[in-house]
């Protein structure tokens, strides 16, 4: 009994003793951390890793940041992001008072559309510069008749003050003298994110000749980056990005070099998600004039004081890591390659990566997703409807919003737009849903284009190949762009030199774009052939961009 006894009071003692131990590893972080708190030292590239065991996450222990977390199971779900409460309220109070001031006062709409590019201006004989003079790059845009039309119905005379805020803490990382010296802002000196969503209606994203959208890839290069969180939902890892100017963009990194292909044996659904892919389509689509993709550009950003550093979001912070190169790595959450075997990592700290500047909030600005009709079966076995029946496009026509207006020309032009990146992953779109059916789609989610350079998928065309319809001025643009002179591989490299990362494609990626154009306009023609062309390129509806006032047709289904 007695040893019994003495069994058990040494067991209780060792239980305590583990206890206590654990408390103190606990506590010890915490003392490290207030004992460095006064120091603001930065750190070279080369310095971060020693480092690495100073700023720990409150809580936890410096040495889970170098554990090996593969074997956790991994999660559909992405944290929310922490950090777009308060860039959301601030949004949403200054474009509400914008309304309200409006709706009180003057009425008069300020639309922010330029006459000119800025900044990088293609020099005098530029191919870029004389497209852009071309007589089907410079019809007007339709007028905005009434607030309808308008994603914002604001009067810009009416000042943005960033003090209005009401989490002070965003006040504190930024100094709101360096917008203007009375601290408020004019219509003029708005954030060019903020400026960007204005301008957006009915019509377009962006107009033509807007400066703002050059300043703002300008911003999403040289902007601070004051926080970081992972974007919930999507199969592979994206980050979000907020500015000193409160603005955001979504942030995808590099996971591929220019020259790799995607592997033949690669379905679809499981290649990479490319980052030049995004900046390449982005002025794919400003080339083809289609203006439907938001803003993006490439930038070098460094891992440790630009992600690392700055984020909340724990899930993320947990995985940075060491490699035995020393460099930094993370991989973060996601349903497909977020693990340490497809971890990102710096040399030592550096990636580089893509910024697409965000659309206005939901809260402000609905957009209603769309189920593409030519969807694929994401399935390694099974086939669309589309793939086995030739006649798919007659009950599609028949199926609004697609029987009426010009939805069905939309899919026509996003068709064409995919063939030539090689996107084979166009699943959904978005629309606005302040406008109803009567307005264009939205380009998003490009980077599963410019994979291949050395095949066409063909499979891609099959709504034109099906429908047979194709909007006059992307008919004309298109033949426009297969001339020498305009030729659209010449014009995207020197569109595509201007980004920070340049270059965004190698030379093959850029051949296989004036190939499928080539195959492109094949297709229409044989179309033109075998049904006529007034069946086939039909005019531009009235209050379209790219309408020619001076010809119109009857719209027909």
């Amino acid at each position: 009994m007695i040893l019994l006894r003495k069994f058990r009071f040494v067991i209780l003692m060792v239980f305590l003793i583990a206890c206590s131990m654990h408390i103190m590893i606990d506590l010890l972080p915490k003392l490290e951390s207030h004992g460095d708190s006064g120091c603001s030292c930065a750190h070279s590239p080369s310095e971060e890793p020693k480092s690495w065991g100073k700023r720990v996450w409150p809580n936890k222990h410096t040495l889970r940041i170098l554990q090996d977390f593969s074997n956790e199971p991994s999660s559909n779900l992405s944290s929310p992001s922490l950090e777009r409460i308060p860039v959301t309220r601030e949004e949403t109070r200054t474009l509400k008072r914008l309304e309200h001031h409006a709706q009180r006062g003057d009425r008069k709409r300020q639309f922010i559309q330029g006459a000119a590019l800025t900044g990088d201006l293609p020099v005098k004989g530029s191919r870029l510069l004389a497209l852009y003079e071309h007589p089907l790059y410079k019809r007007s845009a339709p007028p905005l008749e009434d607030e309808e039309d308008t994603l914002f119905n604001v009067n810009t005379d009416i000042k943005f003050d960033p003090k209005a805020a009401e989490d002070q803490s965003w006040n504190t990382e930024v100094n709101v003298d360096e917008f203007s010296p009375a601290g408020e802002l004019n219509a003029d000196s708005y954030p060019n994110w903020l400026r960007f969503h204005i301008g957006i209606n009915r019509f377009e994203l962006y107009s033509r000749h807007n400066p703002v959208i050059d300043a703002l890839l300008k911003d999403l290069v040289t902007q601070r980056i004051t926080s970081v969180a992972m974007k919930s939902g999507g199969t592979q890892l994206k980050l979000i990005m907020t500015f000193q100017n409160y603005g955001q963009a979504l942030f995808k990194p590099m996971k591929q070099t220019r020259e790799q292909e995607t592997p033949p044996d690669f379905f679809y659904f499981s290649d990479f998600e490319r980052h030049n892919a995004e900046i390449a389509a982005f002025h794919l689509d400003r080339v083809l004039d289609f203006r439907r993709v938001p803003p993006v550009a490439g930038r070098l950003v460094n891992m440790t004081k630009e992600i690392r550093d700055v984020t909340r979001d724990k899930k993320l912070w947990r995985t940075f890591f060491i490699s035995p190169a020393n460099n930094v790595c993370f991989y973060g959450e996601c349903s497909y390659y977020c693990s340490t075997e497809h971890a990102l990592c710096g040399k030592p700290d550096q990636i580089e990566g893509s910024l697409a500047a965000f659309l206005p909030d939901l809260a402000l600005a609905k957009r209603k997703t769309w189920r593409n009709p030519w969807r694929r079966s994401y399935h390694k076995r099974k086939k669309a409807e589309w793939e086995v029946d030739p006649d798919y496009c007659e009950e599609v026509k028949q199926t609004p919003p697609y029987d009426t207006g010009t939805r069905l020309l939309d899919i026509m032009d996003m068709t064409i737009f995919d063939f030539l990146m090689g996107n084979m992953d166009r699943h959904h779109y978005e629309t606005f849903e302040k406008f109803g059916n009567e307005t264009f789609i939205i380009h998003l989610d490009n980077g599963r284009g410019f994979g291949k350079h050395s095949h066409d998928e063909m499979s891609i065309l099959v709504p034109l190949t099906q429908c047979c319809r194709v909007r006059k001025s992307t008919h004309l643009r298109l033949q426009l762009l297969a001339k020498e002179e305009y030729k659209l591989s010449m014009l995207m490299a020197e569109s595509l030199v201007r980004d920070h990362l340049s270059p965004i494609l190698i030379q093959p990626h850029l051949d296989a774009m004036d190939r499928r154009l080539r195959q492109v306009l094949n297709v229409v023609s044989e179309c033109i052939e075998k049904e006529g062309y007034s069946y086939v390129v039909e005019d531009d509806p009235l209050g379209h961009p790219g309408t020619d006032h001076g010809h119109t047709g009857p719209r027909r289904r």
